[in-house]
Order: structure tokens, then sequence, then C-alpha cells
């Protein structure tokens, strides 16, 4: 009977497991095993982690908005609360961006609201 290869299955499913472990510490990105166990702990934190990221990004320009209203004499809950009594239509993801790339148009905007 001739020689039967087998295995390329397995081999496959083996090859795909580590390439999707590629760059993770210790044994964890050679060793079928441990490779099989932290994928299940990456693939499962990773869509937790996407939306831990949104919260995230919502403190950062919480703080950039902040830093900008104390440097023009406001903290930042007042200068949100006024924002919203004199409708300005603008988001907290623009408000931080301006604040640190435009810091003139900032202080306009917070003349603006007084």
């Amino acid at each position: 009977m001739p020689r039967v290869k087998r295995g390329t299955t397995a081999n496959k499913k083996r090859k795909s497991v580590l390439k999707l472990t590629k760059g993770f510490k210790w044994s964890r990105k050679s060793k079928e095993r441990a490779a099989k166990e932290a994928l299940l702990h990456a693939l499962s934190r990773s869509f937790r982690g996407r939306k831990e990221r949104k919260g995230d990004f919502r403190k950062l320009w919480q703080v950039k908005i902040g830093a900008a209203a104390k440097e023009n004499g406001m903290s930042y809950s007042v200068f949100i609360k006024k924002l919203k009594d004199s409708d300005v239509a603008l988001n907290r993801k623009m408000l931080a961006e301006i604040a640190e790339k435009h810091p003139e148009a900032f202080k306009k905007i917070v003349e603006e609201v007084k």
C-alpha cells in the first residue's frame, strides 16, 4: 500500500492560530496550547476593548477642553453648561481639536459663550 500523508487540516489550523498570536509574549506565540488559550482571552477582551476605547477618548477630550477652558478663566463644567445654554452645536471631539490646534479660535468660542 502507498504511504498516505495526513494532517493537512490540522497543520492549517495550527498555523492559523499561531499566525493570530504573532507578537504575543513568551511561549504564547509559539506553542499551540498556550497560543490557543491566549487567543481565547485576547479575542474576548478585544470586543470589550473596542467599547472601552470610546470612553477613553471622551475622557481625553474632556481633559483637553478643561485645560483650555481653565486658560481662559472658566472651569470645564461651567463652560459646557454655557455652551448648552447658548446653543453652540460643537461636540467634545471638535472642541478638543480646536482647543489643541487653534487656541485663538477656542478663546473666541469662550468669549461667545460668556
